[in-house]
C-alpha cells in the first residue's frame, strides 16, 4: 500500500470561474419558493371566485390569476431543470408559455431590455 504526502499546507480550492457551487441548491429553493407563491394564489383565487358577485364583477381581472399561477409554476420548473443539470437553452424549450420563453432566449441573447411600463 503506498501512501501519499500529505502536504504541510492544506490546499487552497477555488471554484472554477464561472462555476458557484451553491447554484443547483438556490435554483431548488427558488422553484420551491415560486411553488409557495403558486400555491397562495391559487387559494386567493379560490377565495375571490367564491363571492359569485365578485367573480362576475371581475372575471377579467380574475384570469389573471391563472396566467400568474401558470407563469410562477413555468418558473419553478425551469429552476427545477437547470438545477438538475439541463442546459439553459434546452430548459427554456420547455417553457409552456410563449411569450415567456421569447423573454428568456431574448435574455440569453443580450437582446431583453427588461420589463417596461408597456407590459
Amino acid at each position: 500500500m503506498s501512501c501519499l504526502p500529505v502536504p504541510a499546507q492544506p490546499l487552497s480550492i477555488e471554484p472554477l470561474p464561472g462555476y458557484d457551487p451553491y447554484a443547483v441548491a438556490l435554483h431548488s429553493v427558488i422553484a420551491g419558493e415560486l411553488r409557495e407563491m403558486r400555491d397562495m394564489l391559487e387559494k386567493l383565487a379560490e377565495a375571490l371566485v367564491a363571492d359569485e358577485q365578485f367573480a362576475q364583477a371581475h372575471i377579467e381581472q380574475l384570469q389573471s390569476f391563472d396566467y400568474l399561477i401558470q407563469h410562477t409554476d413555468e418558473c419553478a420548473n425551469l429552476l427545477e431543470r437547470v438545477a438538475s443539470g439541463e442546459d439553459s437553452l434546452n430548459a427554456i424549450s420547455h417553457v409552456r408559455l410563449a411569450e415567456v420563453q421569447e423573454r428568456l432566449r431574448d435574455a440569453l441573447s443580450g437582446k431583453w431590455i427588461g420589463f417596461t411600463d408597456d407590459e
